[in-house]
């Protein structure tokens, strides 16, 4: 019992720290402080973020306004967290 309250904690912390390095890296993104990312922002400091895989600016922009706010990055998040856990459960070669 004890060794699944520790996993199961593990887990929570690791979701948490995860969710905690998405809001750090849309502030690091957000270079001008305006609240959302522009795509040259996105362009010139995605690769830095060592995000795998990394979502693209058009799919992250669900509105088309040329800029990716609050909710459009959470959205981004669930969706690529979503895809790598996805991959981490298959053996398919296009996760790789």
């Amino acid at each position: 019992m004890r060794r699944v309250l520790i996993v199961a904690a593990a887990t929570l912390v690791s979701a948490s720290v995860a969710h905690a390095d998405w809001a750090g890296h849309f502030k690091t993104l957000d270079t001008d402080g305006n609240g959302s990312v522009s795509r040259t922002e996105y362009e010139a400091g995605v690769s830095k973020l060592g995000l795998d895989p990394a979502p693209t600016f058009t799919s992250m922009d669900g509105d088309v306004n040329n800029r990716i706010d609050a909710d459009e990055w959470a959205a981004a998040e669930k969706q690529t967290t979503a895809y790598s856990e996805s991959c981490k459960s298959t053996n398919a070669s296009w996760c790789e």
